[in-house]
């Protein structure tokens, strides 16, 4: 007999290629969406799984929701840098964390798997990149984002300590085919229109989504209870990411070091340019500040612990590159 699993956030970038390979591989898969969703990414399966309707920052919308599943993947979230929709980021990532975790444990769910994030893991250096064990310091940043994502992993300690069976996986700066929101992919359609004539001074750490889909099945496996398993690959600064992008792309255009103080006299002065709208829309002063930053990981222990494949991540920003181009999404 099947499992049934349920998947938050079944319509975004990581939790939509998730959906896809669970239906492909045969389980019973019952994706929660609003009313209002928008389920383009779920074309290819959409005729295989079971589409339940409820809002995670609702407790009552979820009464019945969670009864009779097996497994619960929890990656239902706004990912959002800047500070205009705060009230939403706690709604989302923290109560409605809260909303889904304590569902699932009141329905009997043998095992959820919880999506953080890197920010809330913390701010590295270009010398140490972080492990699970790193104490958070992403509140030298003003986040809300990565306030929220470190509350809702003390929501899955206190929800494990009530009895819940929950394991946490950390992706990375995600790059895939299927990111139709733009959401690291912006940076290859920026890059590719032109619109990126400067890079931050810091850098990330790369993972492919379908690396992301593997490892959060296996965490879902064979995970330890209570543990956080960073899913990332390559550390690379943004002077090397763009560089790779152009090569991939075949786009060739000058691009400068811009250091946070000189980007904040640029931005201001954008604010009088008529030519505003021909610069990345990424380059806002937040998401500026945590580029300028290292968010570089060691991903060590889910290799060890979960299996977790490696790539080039070259490999990665050429095969979102191809997908978009063959999707004309790029202009």
């Amino acid at each position: 007999m099947a499992k049934k699993i349920l998947v938050t956030g079944g319509t975004g970038f990581i939790g939509s290629r998730l959906v896809n390979r669970l239906a492909k591989e045969g389980h019973d898969v019952h994706a929660l969406v609003r009313s209002s969703s928008d389920l383009t990414s779920l074309e290819e399966c959409i005729d295989r799984i079971t589409l339940v309707h409820g809002d995670v920052t609702s407790a009552e919308s979820l009464e019945g929701v969670f009864d009779g599943v097996d497994e619960v993947y929890h990656i239902a979230g706004l990912t959002y840098m800047g500070s205009r929709k705060n009230p939403m980021l706690e709604k989302i990532n923290v109560h409605g964390a809260r909303n889904v975790l304590s569902a699932s444990r009141k329905a009997g769910v043998k095992r959820v798997v919880h999506v953080s994030s890197i920010t809330a893991v913390g701010i590295g250096s270009a010398r140490k990149p972080l492990d699970e064990s790193s104490p958070w310091n992403f509140d030298r940043i003003d986040l809300e984002y990565a306030r929220t994502k470190h509350i809702a992993e003390s929501i899955v300690a206190e929800e494990i300590r009530n009895g819940l069976d929950c394991v946490i996986v950390v992706p990375a700066f995600v790059f895939g085919a299927g990111d139709l929101n733009f959401n690291a992919g912006r940076i290859i359609k920026d890059i590719y229109n032109r619109k990126m004539p400067f890079y931050p001074l810091g850098g990330v750490c790369v993972v492919d989504v379908e690396i992301v889909v593997d490892a959060t099945i296996a965490a879902m496996q064979r995970g330890r209870t209570g543990e956080r398993y960073i899913i990332g690959g390559d550390n690379v600064s943004f002077r090397e990411l763009s560089q790779t992008i152009m090569n991939v792309t075949g786009v060739r255009q000058m691009s400068f070091p811009l250091p946070l103080w000189a980007a904040k006299i640029i931005r201001y002065m954008l604010n009088f340019s008529k030519n505003r709208n021909k610069i990345s829309k990424l380059f806002n002063m937040t998401m500026f500040a945590v580029a300028s930053e290292f968010l570089y990981f060691d991903s060590s222990k889910a290799r060890r612990e979960l299996d977790m494949r490696s790539e080039p991540y070259e490999q990665s920003i050429r095969r979102t590159f191809e997908w978009y181009r063959e999707r004309q999404m790029l202009d």
